[in-house]
C-alpha cells in the first residue's frame, strides 16, 4: 500500500517509516499519527497561505483568510485524502473499521495532514509544496459550502487575539410550518451583516456569508 500512496502523492520518500507512521490511525494501539497531523496543519496554512499571497496580490487579508479556509477545512481535505486511498491504507482496529473509520471525513482529513508532514520531514518544504500543487484542486474548483462561512469568519476576525462575531435572530417570517429566519451577526457593537435560511442555523451561516463578502 506504501507504494500506492506514493505514486498518488508523486513522491518517493527516502524514510518510508515517515509515512507509515502517517497511516497509523490512534486506533491501532502503535505509534500514531496524531503528532504528524500537528504538524500538518502548520505546513498546509503556511503554504496556502503563501499559494494565496502571491496569486491575489491586491486582496485583503479578509478574504485571503476566507480563500485559505476552504481549501484547508475537512470538506475539501477529505475528498483528496479519498482520492489518493489514504483511507484503504490505514492501519487501525477492527472497531473503527466496522464503524466507517475509513470513511469518516474527520479521519481522512486527519491522515491528509498527517502525511502532508511526513513528506515535509521527509523532503522539506518545497516537498509538501510539490504534492499540495498536484493534488489539490483549483480553487474554482473547490464548492463554498455555506458551513464554512461562520469558521472562516471567526478566523479572519479572531486573529491578533480579537474577540469572536456574536449572532443574533432578529426576524421571522413565512408560515409556522416553513419559517424562514433571519440573523443578525456582530462584531465589537457593530451590525457586520444579515442573513435568512430556513433554519436558524442556515440563518447564522448566511449572515456569516454576507460579512465575509463584505469583507472582501
Amino acid at each position: 500500500m506504501l507504494e500506492q500512496v506514493m505514486e498518488a502523492l508523486g513522491y518517493t520518500f527516502r524514510d518510508e517509516a515517515l509515512l507509515r507512521r502517517a497511516l497509523t490511525h490512534p486506533s491501532s494501539g502503535k505509534e500514531d499519527n496524531q503528532r504528524l497531523e500537528f504538524l500538518g496543519d502548520a505546513v498546509l496554512q503556511y503554504i496556502m497561505s503563501d499559494k494565496l499571497y502571491r496569486e491575489h496580490p491586491d486582496e485583503r487579508e479578509g478574504a485571503l483568510t476566507h480563500r485559505r479556509a476552504l481549501l484547508v477545512c475537512e470538506a475539501a481535505l477529505s475528498p483528496i485524502a479519498k482520492k489518493l486511498g489514504l483511507g484503504e491504507a490505514l492501519v487501525m482496529d477492527k472497531g473503527e473499521e466496522l464503524t466507517g473509520g475509513r470513511e469518516k471525513p474527520s479521519v481522512l482529513c486527519d491522515t491528509m495532514e498527517a502525511v502532508l508532514a511526513a513528506v515535509y520531514l521527509d523532503g522539506g518544504m518545497e516537498a509538501a509544496r510539490g504534492v499540495v500543487e498536484r493534488c489539490w484542486p483549483k480553487e474554482e474548483e473547490v464548492s463554498r459550502p455555506l458551513q464554512d462561512a461562520k469558521g472562516a469568519l471567526q478566523e479572519a476576525l479572531q486573529k491578533d487575539g480579537g474577540e469572536s462575531p456574536a449572532y443574533e435572530i432578529v426576524g421571522q417570517s413565512g408560515p409556522p410550518h416553513a419559517p424562514v429566519f433571519r440573523a443578525a451577526v456582530r462584531w465589537r457593537g457593530k451590525t457586520l451583516a444579515e442573513g435568512e435560511g430556513r433554519t436558524k442555523k442556515q440563518a447564522e451561516q448566511a449572515a456569516a456569508l454576507a460579512a465575509m463578502k463584505n469583507l472582501e
